[in-house]
């Protein structure tokens, strides 16, 4: 039976809620993790960066000196790579980066992750969480006591709440997520995982 730490908005410690062992008691491979990690990483990228050959810089079409006689390096343009104004040699361009990442990786490497936060005690439950109009101090007296020492805190939430976001948008080191959106980047670059008591069911359902 694997239970979790429940906490209100005052972060007092209420009854522990026990939660399903398919989500919160999973062992993942730190390879399977590394793959999907970097292949996360990887998708996010847009691949539009781009630079000039020497066949695409204007100008260089005159050869700048005579080929003998000044004593200088041979020369048949003015947009070679070695000279200043020239292209670039082996530079980047536009392409893609897309890795594949399967849908079971991804449940998998999400449900090992939320059981090592379980484990080590990083990862809790809130209840009768309500906030009625956007406050940020409000927001972030909450999230100082749940844990006031969290290097950086993911909220999961049950449902977008456009009252949340604007409530945590300016707060550092504060990300909030959809049960439907998390996934495991997000939980591994948290130090610290508070769930919304409404959106554990939807989490659980969508991982088993």
């Amino acid at each position: 039976m694997v239970t979790l730490k429940v906490v209100d908005m005052q972060g007092v410690e209420q009854t522990p809620l026990e939660v399903n062992e398919a989500v919160f008691n999973v062992e993942v491979s730190d390879t399977l993790l590394h793959d999907v990690v970097v292949g996360l990483q990887a998708n996010q990228r847009q691949g539009t960066h781009s630079t000039k050959t020497r066949s695409e810089v204007s100008g260089g079409g005159a050869k700048p000196f005579r080929q003998k006689g000044t004593g200088r390096a041979r020369r048949g343009s003015t947009r070679e790579p070695l000279l200043k104004g020239g292209g670039v040699a082996f530079g980047p361009k536009p392409r893609s980066y897309r890795n594949k990442v399967t849908a079971g990786m991804k449940r998998q490497a999400l449900c090992g992750l939320l059981s090592d936060r379980a484990r080590t005690e990083r990862l809790c439950v809130l209840s009768d969480f309500a906030i009625d109009a956007p406050k940020t101090r409000t927001f972030a007296d909450m999230i100082k006591a749940i844990d006031a020492d969290a290097r950086k805190t993911l909220l999961v939430v049950a449902d977008h709440n456009p009252v949340v976001l604007l409530s945590s948008r300016n707060i550092p080191n504060v990300a909030v997520r959809t049960a439907a959106d998390v996934n495991a980047l997000d939980v591994i670059s948290a130090s610290r995982i508070v769930l919304q008591q409404e959106a554990l069911p939807k989490l659980e359902e969508r991982l088993t």
